[in-house]
């Protein structure tokens, strides 16, 4: 408690003397004149549709579905934890998405976790983590084969399943999309999270 009466005092001194809000405004102008990912390969939804994108949300799906009736949903977002960047590579955290695919006219579902990583400058890849065969909308998965199976399986069995994720859209161009698209959507609102809180600061009666 002794350690913590000075840092309070010197927190309430800042908020008296209005540094908190400088540096708040001086954060966000440097987050607005210093776009992190300008430039940056955006990727392609190809024949997908954003079907779910919330600005208050940290996920979005996609949506694709064939001349077959056959249906591919794709639902991402960012791992919680940053990686620690090579020179070549630009965005700080990888992806989380799952991919869902649907038969016309079966009510079973495979559904493929997959990780999705920035593999070079402009360039980025996939790898099935964990699949899961679920008969029905409200049944649990009747088949699981996780990491472990997927560390062990056949690297020929391994990439036919890419290929064959790849055959239904989830090519290269999606995964910089989905990359580039999600690092972006947390960066704008930690913007907008820092003009609230400005705004906040601005409104609040001096102590």
């Amino acid at each position: 408690m002794r350690k913590l009466n000075p840092l309070l005092k010197r927190g309430l001194k800042a908020i008296e003397n209005g540094d908190l809000l400088k540096i708040l405004q001086s954060e966000i102008r440097h987050e607005i004149s210093h776009p992190r990912f300008q430039g940056v390969e955006t990727g392609s939804l190809g024949d997908f549709k954003l079907d779910w994108d919330s600005p208050e949300s940290q996920d979005i799906v996609l949506k694709r579905q064939f001349d077959s009736g056959e249906k591919v949903v794709v639902s991402a977002l960012l791992q919680p934890e940053p990686i620690e960047l090579e020179d070549d590579l630009v965005f700080p955290r990888e992806a989380h998405a799952k991919v869902c695919i649907k038969k016309p006219g079966l009510s079973s579902i495979l559904q493929f976790h997959c990780r999705v990583y920035e593999s070079g400058s402009g360039s980025s890849h996939f790898d099935i983590e964990s699949a899961y065969f679920i008969r029905s909308f409200v049944s649990a998965p009747s088949s699981t084969y996780g990491d472990h199976f997927f560390s062990q399986v056949d690297p020929k069995l391994h990439s036919a399943l890419e290929q064959y994720l790849i055959s239904k859209g989830v090519s290269e161009g999606l995964t910089n999309f989905l990359l580039c698209h999600l690092n972006k959507k947390e960066q704008d609102q930690y913007v907008n999270w820092l003009r609230r809180l400005e705004s906040t600061m601005s409104h609040s009666p001096k102590p």
